[in-house]
């Protein structure tokens, strides 16, 4: 009996990771990606969040994101949603060009 109990915890552990992308492969567009003057700042992070600073308010957008090839799909903490895809290495998010920090 415990044995199955603890067999049903770890199943609902693995489905939880899975589902908030901690449990996901990493993909190649983490780290830092930057508006060509600076005021816009995207972190996307491991495990499928993602933290935007503007104007030099930290964490002005947070939230999570999926990626699917090379499209981007966003889905703020406050409800908003918004796509990007990435072309020859830079990030088209809605009206954003945003480069890759290096």
């Amino acid at each position: 009996m415990i044995g199955r109990v603890l067999f049903v915890l770890g199943v609902f552990a693995t489905m939880a990771a899975c589902a908030d992308g901690s449990g996901a492969a990493e993909h190649p567009y983490l780290g830092m990606w930057v508006t060509a003057d600076g005021r816009i700042r995207q972190e996307l992070l491991p495990g499928g969040r993602y933290e935007e600073a503007r104007d030099g308010r930290e964490r002005a957008y947070t939230g999570r994101y999926t990626v699917t090839g090379s499209h981007l799909d966003y889905h703020d903490d406050l409800g908003f949603t918004a796509t990007g895809d990435v072309r020859d290495g830079v990030l088209y998010h809605e009206h954003l060009v945003l480069y890759r920090e290096r």
